[in-house]
């Protein structure tokens, strides 16, 4: 009795030291140095597909959208939208745009109730530089879930953080919706190329 648990022990120390040497399992647990990159991705690129809407009816109004797998969209100031390059850059953020306060908005519950439902050129703020007022638009049609109301007080987010913090707000577009204004957005890779930005 005493060898077969002695064997039972002799294959499972194999199989452990077989698993280790599983080429596949060790390439996912132990990488090479020389593969990684040198930096590692940020947030956005592990988790959103990056889409871009330059000039968005006005020239320089080039705005990005970032895309979630569950299909939420992030919109907010590409780098190198007009505002963001003004002497001083952004100062003041707005989020009363005509008739209603987009700050105002609170959606509750799994349905998104309150959601504003809002068109691709719906004006979602205005952001204002010393010497001049851009409306910032949603690009996307779908329901508004939420704004970044830390821009109203820290508007500063915008001119160094406008891909993170600074976002402007969250979109949720229909699939159809997305599917229909996909094809005029650019990529990442297509957008670096018409601004030339690296």
């Amino acid at each position: 009795m005493n060898e077969y648990i002695g064997d039972e022990t002799n294959n499972a120390q194999e199989q452990k030291e077989h698993e280790i040497e599983d080429p596949e399992l060790c390439r996912l647990l132990v990488p090479k140095a020389e593969d990684l990159p040198l930096i590692p991705p940020s947030s956005v690129e592990s988790n959103f597909v990056s889409y871009f809407a330059p000039d968005f009816m006005k020239p320089g109004h080039d705005q990005y959208i970032y895309r979630h797998a569950n299909g939420l969209c992030v919109i907010g100031l590409a780098p190198t939208h007009v505002a963001l390059k003004e002497e001083g850059g952004i100062t003041a953020v707005d989020f009363n745009v005509g008739k209603s306060d987009r700050s105002g908005i609170k959606v509750t519950g799994k349905r998104k109730k309150n959601a504003q439902h809002l068109e691709s050129n719906s004006a979602l703020c205005k952001v204002c530089t010393n010497d001049a007022t851009y409306i910032v638009r949603c690009c996307v049609k779908g329901s508004l879930l939420e704004v970044n109301d830390r821009l109203i007080k820290q508007p500063d987010l915008l001119n160094s953080a406008a891909d993170r913090e600074g976002y402007i707000a969250i979109i949720m577009p229909k699939p159809a919706d997305w599917l229909k204004v996909k094809d005029s957005l650019l990529s990442l890779e297509d957008y670096k190329k018409l601004r030339e930005v690296s």
